[in-house]
Protein backbone atom coordinates (compact mmCIF):
# COMPACT_ATOMS: atom_id res chain seq x y z
CA UNK A 1 0.00 0.00 0.00
CA UNK A 2 1.08 3.03 -1.11
CA UNK A 3 2.04 5.93 1.90
CA UNK A 4 -0.35 9.04 1.45
CA UNK A 5 1.08 11.78 3.21
CA UNK A 6 -1.66 14.70 4.55
CA UNK A 7 -0.52 17.94 5.97
CA UNK A 8 -3.45 19.67 7.89
CA UNK A 9 -3.88 24.04 6.89
CA UNK A 10 -5.87 25.98 9.13
CA UNK A 11 -6.71 29.71 8.85
CA UNK A 12 -8.68 32.37 11.69
CA UNK A 13 -9.56 35.85 10.22
CA UNK A 14 -9.55 37.57 13.82
CA UNK A 15 -7.34 37.05 16.68
CA UNK A 16 -9.83 36.83 18.97
CA UNK A 17 -9.84 33.88 21.68
CA UNK A 18 -6.75 32.46 19.90
CA UNK A 19 -5.22 33.16 23.18
CA UNK A 20 -7.59 30.15 24.29
CA UNK A 21 -6.02 26.97 25.87
CA UNK A 22 -8.58 25.01 23.21
CA UNK A 23 -9.27 27.90 20.12
CA UNK A 24 -10.79 27.39 16.56
CA UNK A 25 -7.54 26.63 15.23
CA UNK A 26 -6.99 23.45 17.52
CA UNK A 27 -10.68 22.84 16.84
CA UNK A 28 -10.51 22.71 12.83
CA UNK A 29 -6.81 20.21 12.93
CA UNK A 30 -8.76 18.23 15.68
CA UNK A 31 -11.32 17.47 12.54
CA UNK A 32 -8.87 17.31 10.00
CA UNK A 33 -6.82 14.61 11.77
CA UNK A 34 -9.66 12.43 12.76
CA UNK A 35 -10.40 12.55 9.02
CA UNK A 36 -7.08 11.43 8.16
CA UNK A 37 -7.30 8.84 10.45
CA UNK A 38 -10.68 7.29 9.13
CA UNK A 39 -8.76 7.56 5.93
CA UNK A 40 -5.78 5.22 7.10
CA UNK A 41 -7.04 2.29 5.02
CA UNK A 42 -6.05 4.18 1.73
CA UNK A 43 -2.71 5.02 3.25
CA UNK A 44 -3.34 8.19 4.94
CA UNK A 45 -0.57 9.32 6.88
CA UNK A 46 -0.44 12.69 9.01
CA UNK A 47 2.46 14.98 8.48
CA UNK A 48 3.68 16.43 11.97
CA UNK A 49 3.95 19.85 10.53
CA UNK A 50 1.79 22.45 12.18
CA UNK A 51 0.50 25.24 8.90
CA UNK A 52 -1.65 27.25 11.50
CA UNK A 53 -2.00 31.27 10.11
CA UNK A 54 -3.79 32.53 13.62
CA UNK A 55 -5.29 36.40 12.77
CA UNK A 56 -4.84 36.38 8.94
CA UNK A 57 -7.18 37.30 6.60
CA UNK A 58 -7.98 34.66 3.53
CA UNK A 59 -8.12 37.61 0.96
CA UNK A 60 -4.47 37.31 0.54
CA UNK A 61 -1.60 34.55 0.04
CA UNK A 62 0.95 36.17 1.76
CA UNK A 63 0.62 33.71 4.79
CA UNK A 64 3.48 32.48 6.95
CA UNK A 65 2.25 28.69 7.53
CA UNK A 66 0.51 28.72 3.81
CA UNK A 67 3.98 29.85 2.28
CA UNK A 68 5.91 27.13 4.36
CA UNK A 69 3.17 24.57 3.58
CA UNK A 70 3.58 25.89 -0.51
CA UNK A 71 7.47 25.43 0.32
CA UNK A 72 6.78 22.00 1.33
CA UNK A 73 4.67 20.80 -1.59
CA UNK A 74 7.21 21.93 -4.32
CA UNK A 75 10.02 19.94 -2.10
CA UNK A 76 7.56 16.80 -2.63
CA UNK A 77 6.96 16.55 0.81
CA UNK A 78 3.17 16.55 0.92
CA UNK A 79 0.58 14.59 -1.29
CA UNK A 80 -2.72 15.93 0.16
CA UNK A 81 -3.73 19.14 1.36
CA UNK A 82 -6.65 18.61 4.23
CA UNK A 83 -8.75 21.72 5.58
CA UNK A 84 -11.45 21.86 7.18
CA UNK A 85 -13.84 24.39 4.92
CA UNK A 86 -12.55 26.02 1.42
CA UNK A 87 -12.63 29.49 2.91
CA UNK A 88 -10.03 28.30 4.77
CA UNK A 89 -7.33 28.07 2.41
CA UNK A 90 -8.43 31.21 0.96
CA UNK A 91 -11.58 34.14 -0.05
CA UNK A 92 -10.17 34.67 -3.63
CA UNK A 93 -11.38 33.23 -6.59
CA UNK A 94 -8.29 34.72 -8.32
CA UNK A 95 -6.17 33.34 -5.79
CA UNK A 96 -7.94 29.99 -5.53
CA UNK A 97 -7.16 29.22 -9.22
CA UNK A 98 -3.47 30.18 -8.49
CA UNK A 99 -3.30 27.56 -5.77
CA UNK A 100 -5.38 24.76 -7.59
CA UNK A 101 -2.77 25.49 -10.62
CA UNK A 102 0.19 24.86 -7.72
CA UNK A 103 -1.03 21.93 -6.68
CA UNK A 104 -1.53 20.46 -9.52
CA UNK A 105 1.86 21.07 -11.02
CA UNK A 106 3.22 19.22 -8.00
CA UNK A 107 0.28 16.35 -8.52
CA UNK A 108 -1.20 16.66 -5.29
CA UNK A 109 -4.96 16.41 -3.71
CA UNK A 110 -6.72 18.76 -1.92
CA UNK A 111 -9.47 17.63 0.37
CA UNK A 112 -12.24 19.47 2.17
CA UNK A 113 -13.74 17.49 5.27
CA UNK A 114 -16.56 19.55 5.22
CA UNK A 115 -17.68 19.52 1.85
CA UNK A 116 -16.65 16.53 0.20
CA UNK A 117 -14.38 17.76 -2.52
CA UNK A 118 -11.39 17.10 -4.64
CA UNK A 119 -9.59 18.71 -6.50
CA UNK A 120 -8.14 15.49 -8.56
CA UNK A 121 -12.00 15.48 -10.58
CA UNK A 122 -13.20 18.46 -13.16
CA UNK A 123 -16.61 18.23 -11.31
CA UNK A 124 -15.01 19.05 -7.86
CA UNK A 125 -13.16 22.26 -9.47
CA UNK A 126 -16.59 23.11 -10.84
CA UNK A 127 -18.20 23.17 -7.77
CA UNK A 128 -15.09 24.48 -6.03
CA UNK A 129 -15.03 27.43 -8.12
CA UNK A 130 -18.97 27.93 -7.68
CA UNK A 131 -18.51 27.78 -3.93
CA UNK A 132 -15.70 30.15 -3.54
CA UNK A 133 -17.63 32.49 -6.16
CA UNK A 134 -20.54 32.90 -3.37
CA UNK A 135 -17.90 33.04 -0.84
CA UNK A 136 -16.17 36.10 -2.53
CA UNK A 137 -19.48 37.68 -2.83
CA UNK A 138 -20.47 37.57 0.74
CA UNK A 139 -17.28 38.97 1.82
CA UNK A 140 -18.00 41.74 -0.60
CA UNK A 141 -21.27 42.37 0.76
CA UNK A 142 -19.99 42.26 4.24
CA UNK A 143 -17.21 44.91 3.12
CA UNK A 144 -20.20 47.04 2.19
CA UNK A 145 -22.12 46.84 5.13
CA UNK A 146 -19.16 47.53 7.13
CA UNK A 147 -18.54 50.92 5.01
CA UNK A 148 -22.18 51.95 5.04
CA UNK A 149 -22.27 51.28 8.94
CA UNK A 150 -18.98 53.81 9.13
CA UNK A 151 -20.75 56.20 6.48
CA UNK A 152 -24.19 56.11 8.81
CA UNK A 153 -21.60 56.56 11.97
CA UNK A 154 -19.86 59.76 11.02
CA UNK A 155 -23.23 61.32 9.41
CA UNK A 156 -23.82 61.48 13.48
CA UNK A 157 -20.93 62.26 14.12
CA UNK A 158 -19.24 59.62 15.95
CA UNK A 159 -15.19 58.76 16.26
CA UNK A 160 -14.77 55.76 14.36
CA UNK A 161 -11.82 54.33 15.61
CA UNK A 162 -7.96 54.46 14.83
CA UNK A 163 -5.44 56.24 15.91
CA UNK A 164 -6.97 60.12 17.88
CA UNK A 165 -5.46 62.87 16.18
CA UNK A 166 -3.40 64.63 18.74
CA UNK A 167 -5.37 67.05 21.07
CA UNK A 168 -7.56 64.24 21.42
CA UNK A 169 -8.04 60.71 23.06
CA UNK A 170 -10.67 58.24 22.38
CA UNK A 171 -13.57 58.08 24.55
CA UNK A 172 -16.21 54.97 23.14
CA UNK A 173 -17.26 56.47 20.18
CA UNK A 174 -16.47 60.04 20.64
CA UNK A 175 -13.15 61.91 21.42
CA UNK A 176 -11.91 63.85 24.72
CA UNK A 177 -9.96 66.93 24.25
CA UNK A 178 -6.09 65.91 26.22
CA UNK A 179 -5.87 69.69 27.28
CA UNK A 180 -2.15 69.78 27.68
CA UNK A 181 -1.96 68.48 23.97
CA UNK A 182 -4.77 70.41 23.10
CA UNK A 183 -2.99 73.95 24.07
CA UNK A 184 -0.07 72.99 22.00
CA UNK A 185 -2.47 72.68 18.78
CA UNK A 186 -3.89 76.23 19.33
CA UNK A 187 -0.23 77.20 19.94
CA UNK A 188 0.71 75.65 16.53
CA UNK A 189 -2.74 77.49 14.72
CA UNK A 190 -1.78 81.14 16.52
CA UNK A 191 1.83 81.38 15.52
CA UNK A 192 1.32 79.90 12.01
CA UNK A 193 -1.00 82.94 11.71
CA UNK A 194 1.60 85.24 12.91
CA UNK A 195 5.02 83.64 10.85
CA UNK A 196 2.58 82.42 7.76
CA UNK A 197 5.03 79.93 6.31
CA UNK A 198 4.99 76.25 7.32
CA UNK A 199 9.02 76.01 6.63
CA UNK A 200 9.84 78.60 9.42
CA UNK A 201 7.67 77.97 12.12
CA UNK A 202 8.75 74.03 11.52
CA UNK A 203 12.43 75.48 11.76
CA UNK A 204 11.72 78.09 15.00
CA UNK A 205 9.66 74.80 16.77
CA UNK A 206 13.18 72.88 16.57
CA UNK A 207 15.28 75.51 17.19
CA UNK A 208 13.47 75.72 20.38
CA UNK A 209 13.00 72.45 20.73
CA UNK A 210 9.37 71.61 20.88
CA UNK A 211 8.90 68.00 19.60
CA UNK A 212 5.70 65.90 18.97
CA UNK A 213 4.30 64.77 22.48
CA UNK A 214 4.83 60.92 22.90
CA UNK A 215 2.20 59.17 22.60
CA UNK A 216 1.09 54.96 22.50
CA UNK A 217 -1.32 53.57 20.06
CA UNK A 218 -4.23 51.68 20.85
CA UNK A 219 -2.40 48.90 20.15
CA UNK A 220 0.53 50.25 22.44
CA UNK A 221 3.02 51.75 19.43
CA UNK A 222 4.75 54.51 20.29
CA UNK A 223 4.48 57.82 18.18
CA UNK A 224 5.39 61.06 18.78
CA UNK A 225 8.55 62.42 20.66
CA UNK A 226 10.50 64.31 17.60
CA UNK A 227 10.62 67.04 15.61
CA UNK A 228 7.34 68.54 14.00
CA UNK A 229 7.93 68.08 9.95
CA UNK A 230 6.49 70.82 7.52
CA UNK A 231 4.34 67.44 6.35
CA UNK A 232 2.93 67.37 10.28
CA UNK A 233 2.24 70.89 10.41
CA UNK A 234 0.13 71.17 7.43
CA UNK A 235 -1.97 68.02 8.51
CA UNK A 236 -2.61 69.29 11.66
CA UNK A 237 -3.60 73.08 10.00
CA UNK A 238 -5.70 71.40 7.96
CA UNK A 239 -7.91 68.80 9.97
CA UNK A 240 -11.60 69.80 10.25
CA UNK A 241 -11.32 67.33 13.50
CA UNK A 242 -10.23 70.39 15.56
CA UNK A 243 -13.22 72.43 14.29
CA UNK A 244 -15.50 69.43 16.14
CA UNK A 245 -15.97 68.03 12.55
CA UNK A 246 -16.21 64.76 11.00
CA UNK A 247 -15.45 64.62 7.06
CA UNK A 248 -16.21 61.80 5.22
CA UNK A 249 -16.05 61.33 1.34
CA UNK A 250 -16.62 65.23 0.72
CA UNK A 251 -19.20 65.58 3.43
CA UNK A 252 -19.68 67.45 6.88
CA UNK A 253 -21.23 66.57 9.92
CA UNK A 254 -20.89 68.15 13.29
CA UNK A 255 -18.82 65.74 15.39
CA UNK A 256 -19.68 64.90 18.85
CA UNK A 257 -16.72 65.80 19.94
CA UNK A 258 -15.72 69.14 21.36
CA UNK A 259 -13.73 71.60 19.18
CA UNK A 260 -10.02 72.94 19.92
CA UNK A 261 -9.74 75.53 17.71
CA UNK A 262 -12.92 78.06 17.37
CA UNK A 263 -13.91 79.22 13.74
CA UNK A 264 -12.88 82.41 13.52
CA UNK A 265 -9.05 81.19 13.99
CA UNK A 266 -9.69 78.47 11.85
CA UNK A 267 -11.07 80.34 9.09
CA UNK A 268 -7.96 82.50 9.17
CA UNK A 269 -5.23 79.57 9.17
CA UNK A 270 -7.40 78.17 6.08
CA UNK A 271 -7.15 81.34 4.20
CA UNK A 272 -3.62 81.96 4.88
CA UNK A 273 -2.80 78.68 3.58
CA UNK A 274 -4.80 79.02 0.56
CA UNK A 275 -2.77 82.23 0.46
CA UNK A 276 0.51 80.56 0.26
CA UNK A 277 -0.36 77.26 -1.90
CA UNK A 278 1.21 78.33 -5.29
CA UNK A 279 -1.55 77.92 -8.18
CA UNK A 280 -2.46 75.98 -10.78
CA UNK A 281 -0.69 77.34 -14.11
CA UNK A 282 -3.70 79.05 -16.01
CA UNK A 283 -2.36 80.15 -18.96
CA UNK A 284 -4.18 78.84 -22.20
CA UNK A 285 -1.03 78.84 -24.16
CA UNK A 286 1.10 76.99 -22.09
CA UNK A 287 2.63 74.17 -24.10
CA UNK A 288 3.12 71.94 -20.98
CA UNK A 289 2.10 72.33 -17.21
CA UNK A 290 4.85 72.17 -14.12
CA UNK A 291 3.70 68.77 -12.77
CA UNK A 292 5.39 69.65 -9.41
CA UNK A 293 4.36 73.17 -9.19
CA UNK A 294 4.23 74.78 -5.50
CA UNK A 295 5.36 70.85 -3.89
CA UNK A 296 9.24 71.83 -4.36
CA UNK A 297 11.80 72.71 -1.88
CA UNK A 298 15.29 73.08 -1.81
CA UNK A 299 17.59 71.55 1.06
CA UNK A 300 17.43 74.47 3.35
CA UNK A 301 13.17 74.34 2.98
CA UNK A 302 13.19 77.56 0.48
CA UNK A 303 10.42 76.99 -2.54
CA UNK A 304 11.04 76.23 -6.11
CA UNK A 305 8.87 78.24 -7.92
CA UNK A 306 8.06 76.77 -11.76
CA UNK A 307 9.27 78.55 -14.65
CA UNK A 308 10.58 78.78 -18.29
CA UNK A 309 12.19 80.09 -20.63
CA UNK A 310 12.41 80.17 -24.40
CA UNK A 311 15.25 79.73 -26.75
CA UNK A 312 13.77 80.30 -30.15
CA UNK A 313 10.83 78.24 -30.42
CA UNK A 314 12.07 75.81 -27.56
CA UNK A 315 10.77 76.10 -24.48
CA UNK A 316 12.45 75.31 -21.28
CA UNK A 317 11.28 75.01 -17.57
CA UNK A 318 12.41 74.77 -14.41
CA UNK A 319 12.19 74.95 -11.09
CA UNK A 320 13.94 78.01 -9.62
CA UNK A 321 14.65 78.79 -5.94
CA UNK A 322 12.61 81.78 -5.06
CA UNK A 323 14.80 83.61 -4.36
CA UNK A 324 16.53 84.13 -7.83
CA UNK A 325 13.32 85.43 -8.72
CA UNK A 326 13.24 87.82 -6.43
CA UNK A 327 16.35 89.49 -6.00
CA UNK A 328 17.13 88.27 -2.74
CA UNK A 329 20.32 88.29 -1.20
CA UNK A 330 20.53 84.88 -0.68
CA UNK A 331 19.88 84.46 -4.50
CA UNK A 332 23.48 83.18 -4.79
CA UNK A 333 22.73 80.41 -2.84
CA UNK A 334 19.81 79.79 -4.75
CA UNK A 335 19.31 75.85 -7.47
CA UNK A 336 17.44 76.24 -11.05
CA UNK A 337 16.51 72.74 -11.92
CA UNK A 338 15.73 71.56 -15.26
CA UNK A 339 11.50 70.44 -14.54
CA UNK A 340 11.74 67.41 -16.82
CA UNK A 341 14.52 66.18 -15.01
CA UNK A 342 13.43 66.16 -11.67
CA UNK A 343 9.22 65.17 -12.91
CA UNK A 344 10.61 61.92 -14.66
CA UNK A 345 12.73 61.12 -11.00
CA UNK A 346 9.89 61.13 -8.86
CA UNK A 347 7.23 59.71 -11.58
CA UNK A 348 9.56 56.66 -11.98
CA UNK A 349 10.42 56.14 -8.00
CA UNK A 350 6.84 56.54 -7.46
CA UNK A 351 5.68 54.20 -10.19
CA UNK A 352 8.30 51.82 -8.42
CA UNK A 353 6.69 51.77 -5.39
CA UNK A 354 3.37 50.86 -7.01
CA UNK A 355 5.09 47.95 -8.26
CA UNK A 356 5.10 46.78 -5.17
CA UNK A 357 1.26 47.58 -3.13
CA UNK A 358 1.11 44.96 -1.11
CA UNK A 359 4.08 46.92 0.93
CA UNK A 360 2.82 50.35 0.52
CA UNK A 361 -0.10 48.79 2.28
CA UNK A 362 2.15 47.72 4.76
CA UNK A 363 3.96 51.00 5.27
CA UNK A 364 0.35 52.66 5.44
CA UNK A 365 0.00 50.39 8.23
CA UNK A 366 -2.99 49.04 6.71
CA UNK A 367 -4.42 46.09 8.02
CA UNK A 368 -4.03 42.51 6.28
CA UNK A 369 -7.30 41.34 7.54
CA UNK A 370 -9.74 41.50 4.60
CA UNK A 371 -7.27 43.02 2.16
CA UNK A 372 -8.67 41.76 -1.32
CA UNK A 373 -5.19 41.62 -3.16
CA UNK A 374 -6.72 41.52 -6.57
CA UNK A 375 -8.71 44.48 -6.28
CA UNK A 376 -5.13 45.83 -4.44
CA UNK A 377 -3.02 44.73 -7.28
CA UNK A 378 -5.51 46.83 -10.03
CA UNK A 379 -5.74 49.90 -8.61
CA UNK A 380 -1.89 50.13 -7.98
CA UNK A 381 -1.47 49.19 -11.53
CA UNK A 382 -3.82 52.06 -12.94
CA UNK A 383 -2.30 54.91 -10.50
CA UNK A 384 0.70 53.79 -12.02
CA UNK A 385 -0.46 54.57 -15.61
CA UNK A 386 -1.69 57.72 -14.72
CA UNK A 387 1.77 58.53 -12.69
CA UNK A 388 3.95 56.96 -15.78
CA UNK A 389 1.80 59.21 -18.24
CA UNK A 390 2.53 62.77 -16.23
CA UNK A 391 -1.17 63.04 -15.12
CA UNK A 392 -0.54 66.07 -13.17
CA UNK A 393 -3.82 66.08 -11.23
CA UNK A 394 -2.76 62.46 -10.23
CA UNK A 395 0.83 63.63 -9.24
CA UNK A 396 -0.82 66.91 -7.15
CA UNK A 397 -2.73 64.75 -4.90
CA UNK A 398 0.01 62.27 -4.39
CA UNK A 399 2.74 64.20 -3.58
CA UNK A 400 2.87 66.20 -0.83
CA UNK A 401 6.44 67.63 -1.07
CA UNK A 402 9.95 67.45 -3.03
CA UNK A 403 12.70 67.99 -1.15
CA UNK A 404 15.88 68.25 -3.62
CA UNK A 405 18.72 68.11 -1.82
CA UNK A 406 22.49 67.46 -3.09
CA UNK A 407 22.79 63.60 -3.22
CA UNK A 408 19.03 62.94 -3.52
CA UNK A 409 15.49 63.47 -4.14
CA UNK A 410 13.32 63.26 -0.93
CA UNK A 411 9.41 62.76 -2.01
CA UNK A 412 6.82 63.10 0.96
CA UNK A 413 3.35 61.44 -0.49
CA UNK A 414 0.18 62.38 1.37
CA UNK A 415 -0.51 59.01 3.09
CA UNK A 416 -4.37 59.44 3.12
CA UNK A 417 -4.26 60.45 -0.86
CA UNK A 418 -2.47 57.32 -1.32
CA UNK A 419 -4.82 55.20 0.75
CA UNK A 420 -7.66 56.62 -0.90
CA UNK A 421 -6.26 55.83 -4.96
CA UNK A 422 -5.22 52.76 -4.00
CA UNK A 423 -9.13 51.80 -2.78
CA UNK A 424 -7.36 50.93 0.93
CA UNK A 425 -8.96 52.18 4.36
CA UNK A 426 -7.14 55.74 5.46
CA UNK A 427 -4.23 55.29 7.28
CA UNK A 428 -4.55 56.10 11.43
CA UNK A 429 -2.29 58.47 11.82
CA UNK A 430 -0.54 61.57 10.12
CA UNK A 431 2.60 60.17 9.16
CA UNK A 432 3.61 61.09 5.60
CA UNK A 433 5.27 58.33 2.97
CA UNK A 434 8.46 59.22 2.25
CA UNK A 435 10.24 57.89 -0.89
CA UNK A 436 13.56 58.47 -2.30
CA UNK A 437 15.37 58.75 -5.69
CA UNK A 438 18.87 58.04 -6.05
CA UNK A 439 19.71 60.93 -8.22
CA UNK A 440 21.60 64.06 -7.49
CA UNK A 441 22.15 67.41 -8.81
CA UNK A 442 25.23 68.40 -11.14
CA UNK A 443 26.16 72.17 -10.90
CA UNK A 444 26.86 73.75 -14.36
CA UNK A 445 27.37 77.54 -13.78
CA UNK A 446 24.38 78.73 -11.73
CA UNK A 447 22.23 75.67 -13.91
CA UNK A 448 21.67 72.13 -11.98
CA UNK A 449 21.32 69.18 -13.78
CA UNK A 450 19.94 65.80 -12.17
CA UNK A 451 21.94 62.53 -13.49
CA UNK A 452 21.52 58.91 -11.69
CA UNK A 453 24.58 57.63 -9.63
CA UNK A 454 26.87 56.76 -12.78
CA UNK A 455 26.62 60.34 -14.10
CA UNK A 456 23.66 58.86 -17.02
CA UNK A 457 21.31 62.34 -16.97
CA UNK A 458 17.88 61.13 -15.86
CA UNK A 459 15.02 60.38 -17.92
CA UNK A 460 14.55 58.72 -21.61
CA UNK A 461 18.04 58.38 -23.54
CA UNK A 462 18.24 61.54 -25.59
CA UNK A 463 20.66 62.07 -28.34
CA UNK A 464 23.65 65.01 -28.34
CA UNK A 465 23.31 65.90 -31.90
CA UNK A 466 26.79 67.86 -30.98
CA UNK A 467 28.32 64.93 -30.16
CA UNK A 468 27.47 63.06 -32.93
CA UNK A 469 28.20 65.71 -35.61
CA UNK A 470 31.88 65.66 -34.08
CA UNK A 471 31.90 62.00 -34.52
CA UNK A 472 30.90 62.41 -38.25
CA UNK A 473 33.43 64.96 -38.88
CA UNK A 474 36.34 63.21 -37.67
CA UNK A 475 35.55 60.25 -39.15
CA UNK A 476 35.58 62.71 -42.79
CA UNK A 477 38.77 64.61 -41.81
CA UNK A 478 40.77 61.02 -41.31
CA UNK A 479 39.12 59.72 -44.58
CA UNK A 480 40.54 63.33 -46.36
CA UNK A 481 43.92 62.47 -44.39
CA UNK A 482 44.08 59.16 -45.71
CA UNK A 483 44.19 59.97 -49.06
CA UNK A 484 47.56 62.09 -48.37
CA UNK A 485 46.34 64.35 -50.95
CA UNK A 486 45.85 67.04 -48.16
CA UNK A 487 48.12 67.94 -45.14
CA UNK A 488 46.84 68.85 -41.61
CA UNK A 489 47.34 72.70 -42.29
CA UNK A 490 45.77 72.28 -45.85
CA UNK A 491 42.89 70.82 -43.97
CA UNK A 492 42.70 73.32 -41.48
CA UNK A 493 43.00 76.20 -44.03
CA UNK A 494 39.94 74.52 -45.81
CA UNK A 495 37.82 74.02 -42.35
CA UNK A 496 38.62 77.55 -41.17
CA UNK A 497 40.34 76.36 -38.05
CA UNK A 498 43.73 76.02 -36.51
CA UNK A 499 45.73 72.60 -37.17
CA UNK A 500 45.92 71.53 -33.33
CA UNK A 501 41.99 72.24 -33.76
CA UNK A 502 42.12 69.42 -36.26
CA UNK A 503 44.66 66.99 -34.59
CA UNK A 504 42.57 66.91 -31.79
CA UNK A 505 38.95 65.86 -34.09
CA UNK A 506 40.91 63.70 -35.73
CA UNK A 507 42.05 61.49 -33.25
CA UNK A 508 38.08 61.10 -32.58
CA UNK A 509 38.08 58.91 -35.70
CA UNK A 510 39.94 56.25 -33.07
CA UNK A 511 37.55 56.14 -30.20
CA UNK A 512 35.83 53.19 -28.55
CA UNK A 513 33.61 51.44 -30.20
CA UNK A 514 31.57 51.46 -26.76
CA UNK A 515 32.17 55.03 -26.39
CA UNK A 516 30.61 55.73 -29.88
CA UNK A 517 27.87 53.52 -29.36
CA UNK A 518 26.63 55.19 -26.11
CA UNK A 519 26.65 58.26 -27.71
CA UNK A 520 24.76 57.56 -30.47
CA UNK A 521 22.10 55.84 -28.35
CA UNK A 522 22.22 58.87 -25.97
CA UNK A 523 23.03 57.00 -22.64
CA UNK A 524 26.09 58.87 -22.20
CA UNK A 525 26.93 60.47 -18.80
CA UNK A 526 25.41 63.83 -18.75
CA UNK A 527 28.59 65.42 -18.12
CA UNK A 528 30.38 64.33 -21.20
CA UNK A 529 30.24 66.85 -23.72
CA UNK A 530 32.58 68.17 -26.83
CA UNK A 531 35.08 69.92 -24.65
CA UNK A 532 35.79 66.89 -22.52
CA UNK A 533 36.01 64.70 -25.89
CA UNK A 534 39.13 67.40 -27.17
CA UNK A 535 40.48 67.90 -24.24
CA UNK A 536 43.89 67.07 -23.73
CA UNK A 537 45.12 63.63 -22.54
CA UNK A 538 43.36 61.14 -24.72
CA UNK A 539 44.77 58.23 -24.25
CA UNK A 540 45.00 55.52 -27.08
CA UNK A 541 43.85 52.39 -25.03
CA UNK A 542 39.65 51.65 -25.74
CA UNK A 543 39.43 50.30 -21.79
CA UNK A 544 40.78 53.66 -20.77
CA UNK A 545 39.27 56.07 -23.03
CA UNK A 546 35.91 54.08 -21.40
CA UNK A 547 37.07 54.80 -18.33
CA UNK A 548 37.63 58.43 -19.19
CA UNK A 549 34.51 59.19 -20.46
CA UNK A 550 32.04 57.03 -19.49
CA UNK A 551 33.19 56.58 -15.99
CA UNK A 552 30.79 54.21 -14.22
CA UNK A 553 28.91 53.31 -16.93
CA UNK A 554 31.63 51.44 -18.61
CA UNK A 555 30.91 48.38 -16.30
Amino acid sequence: MNKVRCAIYTRKSSEEGLEQDFNSLDAQREACAAYVLSQASEGWTLNPDIYDDGGVSGGTLERPALKRLLDDIAQGRIDIVVVYKVDRLTRSLLDFSKLVEAFDAAGISFVSITQSFNTTTSMGRLTLNMLLSFAQFEREVTAERIRDKIAASKAKGMWMGGTPPLGYRPEGRTLEIVQEHAEMIRHLFRRYLEIGNVRLLAQQLADEAICLPARASLTGRQMGGGQFTRGQIYKILSNPIYLGEVHHKGKVYDGKHMAIIDRELWGAVQARLADNTQGPQRSATAKSLSLLAGRVFDETGEPLVAAHACKGKVRYRYYVSRSLQTGDDRSAAGVRVPAKDLEQAVTTALTSALADPLDLALQLGVSLDGLRMGALEHAATTLAARVQAGNRDTLQTLVAGVAVLPDTVRIELDAAALAQALCLPAPSDQQALVLTSAVRLSRSGMAMRMVLTDGRAVGAPVVNTTLVQLLVKARAWWQELATGEIDRAGLARKAGVIPSYVSRVVRLAFLSPKVVDVILAGSHPAALDGGRLLAPGFPASWKEQERLFLGEAAG
